[in-house]
């Protein structure tokens, strides 16, 4: 993941990374690399995290549109519809940090 987060943050980074633990690794910086500091991958690592855990929260999307459909049938187009809920619940259960 700190591999990830690296290039996430400078697509054109070229690093060793030796170990997987943010506070204890070792980070060499080649090629002329701007050196980017451990917190910010650690924010990164952080955000790509939430992004994940949020993705997979989600209903898949044909029972979103499911959801959807018969909240409109219902006349419940608003936040009293199922598909309102099901999403204030993911984003209330990963809220941005």
């Amino acid at each position: 993941m700190i591999i990830e987060a690296i290039l996430k943050i400078n697509p054109n980074a070229v690093v060793n990374v030796s170990g997987t633990d943010i506070d204890t690794c070792t980070i060499e910086w080649l090629e002329g690399t701007a050196e980017i500091s451990k917190a910010d991958i650690q924010a990164k690592i952080n955000e790509t995290q939430y992004q994940r855990d949020r993705a997979v929260a989600y209903p898949e999307l044909k029972e979103q549109l499911d959801l959807l459909y018969k909240d409109m049938a219902a006349d419940k187009g608003d936040k009293t519809g199922e598909w309102f809920k099901a999403v204030k619940k993911v984003k209330d259960d990963n809220p941005k940090e």
